[in-house]
């Protein structure tokens, strides 16, 4: 920025994009002060300089501007999290599956997680058909993939999905 530009010649871009040629640093920094503007260095690693004179307070304010409606459009994953038991009546297994099926629409990643109690730990296979049930719905809708295969930790099976079209 202005004074603080150590190149003895530059090559200067008026505030209005027209290039103005090589000339000295000096000369470069007192068209600025006329119009009472900023000489800030565009590429200073070419030979010479690029410097451009320009409202430098106004195109950090546009720069910020332009980081923050960015930043809005950006969409957070989040990972929803949906428990099941093996013996689920089947109202709840549609509202779960459905629960799960906007959260995948929203963008959103789900993990899945099948809970045994007790002795139905010694019948996993029923677990894992209702499982294979659920990701089979899924997968038809074509609304999410398996990212994560199922994997048992203690007492529960879990599996994360996530969604196959960002919205």
């Amino acid at each position: 920025m202005n004074r603080e530009i150590t190149a003895k010649e530059v090559r200067l871009i008026s505030a209005e994009g027209v290039q103005l040629g090589v000339i000295p640093l000096i000369e470069a920094i007192a068209l600025a002060e006329k119009d009472q503007l900023d000489l800030a260095e565009v590429n200073p690693n070419s030979v010479p300089p690029v410097c451009r004179i320009m409202d430098y307070g106004r195109f950090k304010y546009k720069q910020t501007k332009k980081e923050k409606e960015a930043k809005k459009k950006q969409h957070v994953v989040k990972v929803k999290e949906v428990k099941i038991r093996p013996q689920i009546e089947e109202h709840d297994y549609k509202v779960k599956l459905d629960n799960s099926k906007k959260f995948l629409e929203k963008g959103n990643k789900v993990k899945l997680t099948l809970l045994f109690r007790g002795r139905e730990m010694a019948h996993k296979e029923i677990g894992e058909a209702l499982l294979k049930k659920f990701c089979g719905e899924i997968l038809e809708s074509k609304l999410g993939a398996v990212e994560a295969e199922a994997k048992l930790f203690g007492k529960a099976i879990t599996l994360v999905m996530s969604p196959l079209k960002m919205h």
